[in-house]
């Protein structure tokens, strides 16, 4: 596919950053925009600029986990998943409501999914469902303590009216500063989240030697776009989530920004969750999260600490407006989505999905059986199977097992035509691998394999740095091997055979050669 018709499929893509710059973003500097203390086009200006920047430099983290709810594998369907999510924000976007990219591309996935017939990660699932009921909560928790704790600290130093104007409009720029670069590493996952795996750039070296990852590009082309929507359609958004909600003094406009601002920072920073990991604690999920949510719990943190007088504040009526659209914002989603992307494979001829295919061959049940799993009642299939849900439905048929344990039937009998392409080796990121890692993988040069199961275990047979950590009591490895995970993912989705391959090619129907890989070449 060309670099024209890349882009053209990219477009829905950049209509959904216009829509989150018209929406979500503007909600980093809603509340000090609606309480007058910073004028829009200051705001615009620096929420664009620190977009960028957080998109680019810290977008990868986040951006994974939309891909574990569900992998759209062809463009055309990122595509047309993207433009369904985009069509359902830009519509209540129109009716003035704050609502959710996040929750609208949840739905799109989720119509991409029943659509091609593929699996939905329920765990993933129930996490994202988890962020969206924690997410304002945590952000009400944060503007509550702010706002009371600054409250205190204002009464003990009793500055003067004009300095405190001068320090709260100051803090407004910089804590809307950070947020915007908080919003552009854990929201651009929304934007570009769904071309991760169907994405047409390949790495760039530029002078020094510093390389720009193919994912840095896809990610910079939609932080563009989320600026150019915040500077053209955001105003009517931050006068309802800065005034419509409820009236807030400019020490609680900038207590809703730094609130907001750190919800955003604490599920997109991978150092912060590595941290908390360390603590023998559960890892802090990396996902994109709505900061809409966050600005309406931030407010009502600040309305329910004031008591009676700040409840009666509250414009309940808005409230329940923009709850109503958190709830049918995703039916909606995936809802359009199913029918565009019948639209687009029927009317258009364009594949919106990549079939996905799947087999219990001999070697495939020895490494579950090594794995623990039981496989006295799997039978070998002598002809791959079509579909994540059709492969399901005759392995249940088989036996019953544990969801744990089916997971891991379905991951390892999943066909995945990997082949370890020379010329491909030079367009590795050095910022995502080791060169340990890379050295590794290029001794791998020239091979195929048909399970994912197959090349990890072939890279961990090369080197030491692609072998899981061994934990301690203090869990630290965990952290370690989230990281090596997307290490992983990075490495099969850059060799990783595109649809004729996993259609026509030889290496599907040939033989597995057991578990450190194949000799039959894919085509």
């Amino acid at each position: 596919m060309d670099l024209i018709s890349s882009l053209v499929f990219l477009s829905s893509g950049l209509f959904l950053g216009w829509s989150l710059g018209a929406n979500d973003a503007s909600n980093v500097f809603g509340s000090a925009v609606g309480s007058r203390m910073v004028r829009f086009s200051t705001a615009a200006f620096l929420c664009s600029v620190f977009v960028i920047i957080g998109a680019v430099t810290a977008g990868a983290a986040a951006s994974q986990g939309l891909g574990e709810l569900g992998a759209v594998n062809a463009l055309p369907g990122s595509f047309t998943t993207a433009l369904a999510a985009a069509i359902t924000v830009f519509w209540m976007t129109q009716l003035g409501l704050p609502v959710s990219t996040t929750q609208a591309v949840v739905g799109a996935i989720i119509g991409w999914n029943v659509f091609s017939g593929s699996i939905t990660d329920t765990d993933q699932l129930a996490r994202i469902f988890g962020t969206w009921v924690f997410c304002p909560v945590l952000a009400g928790i944060f503007s509550a303590a702010l706002y009371s704790f600054t409250v205190r600290f204002i009464r003990f130093r009793r500055p003067h009216l004009l300095r405190l104007d001068a320090d709260v409009r100051t803090g407004l720029i910089l804590a809307g500063m950070f947020g915007s670069y908080s919003l552009g590493a854990n929201n651009i996952g929304n934007v570009m989240g769904v071309f991760l795996d169907a994405s047409p750039f390949s790495s760039l070296s530029l002078a020094g030697g510093y390389q720009v990852s193919g994912t840095q590009q896809l990610f910079f082309l939609g932080a563009i776009a989320i600026a150019v929507g915040v500077y053209t359609y955001s105003r009517r958004v931050m006068t309802t989530v800065g005034g419509s909600l409820m009236t807030l003094s400019p020490l609680g406009a900038l207590v809703v920004v730094v609130a907001n601002s750190l919800v955003l920072f604490v599920f997109s920073s991978a150092p912060l969750s590595h941290f908390v990991v360390s603590l023998g604690l559960p890892p802090i999920p990396l996902i994109p999260v709505s900061s809409s949510q966050a600005v309406v719990g931030a407010v009502i943190g600040i309305g329910l600490l004031q008591g009676l007088r700040g409840v009666r504040q509250i414009r309940w009526m808005v409230l329940l407006r923009i709850a109503s659209g958190w709830i049918t914002t995703p039916l909606i989603a995936a809802l359009v989505g199913f029918i565009l992307l019948f639209v687009v494979q029927n009317v258009f001829s364009q594949q919106v999905y990549q079939e996905v295919r799947y087999q219990l061959s001999a070697p495939v049940i020895e490494h579950l059986a090594a794995r623990g799993v039981p496989t006295a009642n799997l039978r070998l299939q002598s002809k791959p199977v079509v579909g994540a849900v059709t492969f399901r439905r005759a392995l249940r048929q088989q036996t019953v097992l544990p969801p744990t344990d089916e997971a891991a039937v379905l991951a390892s009998a999943e066909l995945t035509p990997i082949h370890i392409d020379s010329a491909a080796i030079r367009h590795l990121d050095h910022q995502r691998l080791s060169d340990e890692q890379i050295k590794a993988v290029r001794r791998l040069a020239g091979r195929s394999f048909r399970h994912r199961w197959q090349l990890r275990a072939a890279l961990a047979n090369e080197s030491s740095a692609w072998k899981p950590a061994i934990g301690d009591a203090h869990g630290t490895p965990q952290a370690q091997t989230v990281t090596l995970e997307r290490q992983l993912g990075y490495v099969e989705r850059a060799f990783l055979q595109r649809a004729s391959t996993t259609r026509d090619s030889p290496g599907v129907q040939t033989n597995d050669t057991g578990p450190t890989g194949g000799t039959g070449q894919s085509t």
